[in-house]
């Protein structure tokens, strides 16, 4: 066969070629542009802010089966398109989309009792109070009625709250302006008994354990291991105030390695008063520098507590609780466990749910906090053989 033929031999495949290409191109086009979708869906299209929904919780029936039935981003308000691929009943893949509105209906909280005090002469109160949104970082506070901080008396007021949503929190409370007196309040001295504590709590799915810094001063780690001590979590430092400088804890270095050294199981946790993500980011790169070379193999905790000047941080109850996640995000990546501290009441009011685990703070017999957590600090009058002071003492769940 001469050259010239093959050459239009392969001509010819090749237009063959380029048609049935074509064909196919064209049918499977025409099969997705008229493949049968029937989808309804539900009636309320919209979406809590910071909830977690799934693209089939807004679908009331659809013919066949959605490809990735992915979670939504409900942490920006507004109008959203949702765009998902599914799998008819032709076994045909379509694009499909809808649009929710993601809002927020919760209202602020307004940490306030009925009766507010302070004293004669005192300064501006209303930024004490801590006023908070699960979303806004500066909602609207205010005080609605007159008073004067400098005559004693009794003030009805309205502490009003109000967020970017129009969500709004309005408290009663009066506030008592008192005359300042020598004050007479002896400490009431109570102790918690570590033995008893083990006695009471310890089975099979716990560990009784302490967390320890600075405060409890030189301790006689031997006495602690005899005391049967199960665990301890060591406060390794933090920083001095909003925007300090880091400082070690005065007993970080000796407190670890003394842990390590009679093989009790640590955990760590860091004192902090970031504002941001960024810095909480930075306040774990500082601690994993710390605790490089020792060995941590329980998690280490995220605590925040600056609570009485929360209002100075704008910040919102998300914003705290996402900058809390960047730094255990942080802690994992090195290869170490993470979790958030917080009292019982914060964790209910304030702290958003989360994946990390918890170490609840709630000074009690038997805690009613509903929440699921691994580590609870129940008290933190302990008293225990090898440290001179008061202790706090933790349990530990399995």
């Amino acid at each position: 066969m001469n050259k010239k033929k093959v050459l239009k031999i392969i001509a010819i495949i090749l237009i063959l070629i380029i048609l049935i290409s074509g064909c196919i191109a064209t049918y499977s086009y025409l099969r997705v542009k008229y493949a049968k979708i029937e989808v309804k869906l539900v009636d309320d299209l919209t979406l809590e802010f910071n909830d977690k929904k799934k693209v089939s919780d807004y679908i009331k029936s659809i013919n066949g089966k959605i490809v990735n039935d992915y979670t939504i981003d409900s942490t920006k308000l507004g109008i959203q398109e949702i765009k998902f691929k599914f799998v008819n009943d032709d076994n045909i893949k379509v694009n499909y989309s809808y649009k929710i509105t993601v809002k927020d209906t919760v209202a602020p909280v307004v940490w306030l009792n009925n009766i507010y005090s302070v004293s004669r002469g005192s300064n501006n109160f209303k930024d004490k109070i801590l006023c908070g949104d699960n979303y806004d970082n500066k909602p609207k506070c205010e005080v609605i009625g007159n008073y004067d901080l400098n005559t004693v008396g009794i003030y009805p007021l309205v502490f009003k709250a109000t967020d970017n949503s129009g969500n709004v929190t309005e408290k009663n409370f009066d506030l008592k302006v008192y005359e300042p007196t020598p004050s007479k309040y002896t400490p009431v001295v109570t102790e918690t008994d570590f033995n008893e504590v083990v006695s009471n709590y310890k089975n099979e799915n716990t560990s009784i354990g302490i967390d320890i810094s600075g405060w409890q001063k030189d301790i006689d780690f031997e006495e602690l291991k005899n005391a049967k001590v199960e665990f301890i979590i060591i406060k390794v430092g933090g920083t001095k105030g909003t925007n300090g400088d880091y400082y070690v804890d005065s007993k970080f270095k000796q407190n670890i390695e003394n842990a390590n050294k009679y093989n009790i199981p640590v955990g760590i946790y860091f004192y902090s008063y970031a504002s941001s993500s960024k810095e909480a980011i930075n306040d774990a790169k500082w601690l994993l520098k710390q605790i490089k070379g020792y060995k941590v193999e329980l998690p280490i905790a995220f605590d925040w507590e600056d609570f009485n000047d929360f209002n100075s941080y704008n910040l919102s109850f998300f914003g705290l609780t996402t900058m809390a996640e960047d730094f255990l995000k942080t802690v994992e990546k090195a290869g170490y466990k993470g979790m958030i501290y917080g009292s019982k009441n914060y964790l209910e009011k304030i702290w958003l749910p989360t994946k990390y685990d918890i170490w609840l703070a709630h000074y009690t017999d038997k805690t009613n906090y509903s929440g699921n957590y691994k580590f609870w600090q129940m008290c933190d009058d302990g008293k225990v053989s090898g440290i001179s002071t008061p202790v706090d003492i933790d349990i530990m769940y399995k």
